[in-house]
């Protein structure tokens, strides 16, 4: 019998313990989670492994066969022996953004927390794919790219699938349609200039543009951009169900080698970076996502508006990427 593949999360937070739990829930691999101890006054907690054996219990009681095991690692990177030969790693570690905080600060800690996880996992698991959730997405993903070495198709960052799930949302509420049948893309950074193609989306078929006016799709996609802020405005803290979903999608078409297109952050260069304008770094496009990572990236058609829109998002991707290359360059050169 083939060995089940086992997924690693770094970050037991809110996404990372969501997606374990849909994970578990679907039983499709075991699941190795790690996290830091908090500390409350002189006691010392580790979260992580109570987390870990409360979804043990749930899936016991789901009747589901899912290995969950839990570790306690360190800020400076010990205790992550237990990752070794890990399938795919999922990133979600790192701060979320803070009032009053640039996200050149942001930036700057997170690029700190990355290096010292994949160090790690180039030495426990150099051959896994990297899934990277942390914040700013498309300029960890290339950090993450730069620090591991790791072949462009195994370092993949989410951003276009949870997108592309929030625009689902929004038209399925104003259509009165199930999501299931609608077929809508949303590529490009992962912020405020992301790019919804409306050009090839389409509800059962029929172009989008044909079922909803002009400026109300405007709204949508309005919407659709700052779906995020919306979240922390109401929770206080960002969105954690539909990334952790959005993870899992990516997840599972890996592990099941199902080739599934979803639109992804990655490193694009030569052809498909000349195609799409960018010429090495990270940004969403649609990928084709099997059991080697990223098998192919595909070219997608858009309309001049569209082809505007993108190379304004490109363009802001490009100025952050360009700080975090100073960055990793006191990184490398500080070893």
């Amino acid at each position: 019998m083939a060995m089940r593949k086992v997924v690693s999360i770094v970050g037991a937070g809110n996404v990372g313990e969501h997606v374990a739990s849909l994970i578990a829930t679907k039983g499709f691999a075991d699941i190795r989670l790690f996290d830091i101890p908090r500390k409350d006054g002189d006691k010392v907690f580790e979260p992580v492994k109570g987390k870990a054996l409360d979804m043990k219990q749930m899936v016991a009681a789901m009747d589901v066969d899912t290995k969950i095991d839990g570790f306690t690692v360190t800020p400076e990177g010990e205790g992550y022996e237990p990752m070794v030969d890990s399938d795919i790693v999922v990133i979600t570690a790192g701060f979320p953004r803070r009032p009053g905080m640039s996200r050149e600060d942001l930036l700057e800690a997170n690029i700190r927390i990355l290096s010292t996880i994949i160090a790690r996992v180039r030495q426990y698991a150099p051959n896994s794919i990297l899934i990277i959730v942390t914040n700013p997405v498309d300029i960890m993903t290339y950090a993450a790219f730069k620090l591991s070495g790791f072949p462009a198709s195994r370092v993949i960052g989410m951003a276009g699938v949870l997108d592309s799930a929030r625009f689902k949302t929004f038209i399925a509420e104003e259509l009165r349609v199930s999501p299931k049948d609608i077929h809508a893309y949303v590529i490009g950074g992962h912020g405020d200039e992301m790019v919804p193609l409306i050009s090839i989306s389409n509800v059962g078929g029929i172009p989008l543009k044909d079922l909803i006016p002009k400026d109300k799709l405007s709204e949508l996609i309005e919407r659709t951009r700052f779906g995020g802020g919306e979240i922390v405005n109401l929770m206080g803290t960002s969105a954690y169900y539909a990334p952790a979903a959005a993870v899992v999608d990516m997840v599972e078409a890996l592990v099941t080698n199902s080739r599934r297109i979803l639109p992804c952050s990655v490193y694009l260069d030569g052809e498909a970076g000349e195609y799409y304008g960018v010429k090495g770094f990270c940004v969403g496009v649609p990928v084709k996502l099997g059991a080697n990572g990223v098998e192919e990236i595909i070219k997608v058609p858009m309309l001049e508006e569209e082809r505007q829109m993108w190379n304004r998002s490109v363009e802001s991707v490009k100025r952050s990427i360009e700080i975090a290359e100073v960055m990793l360059g006191e990184k490398s050169t500080s070893k």
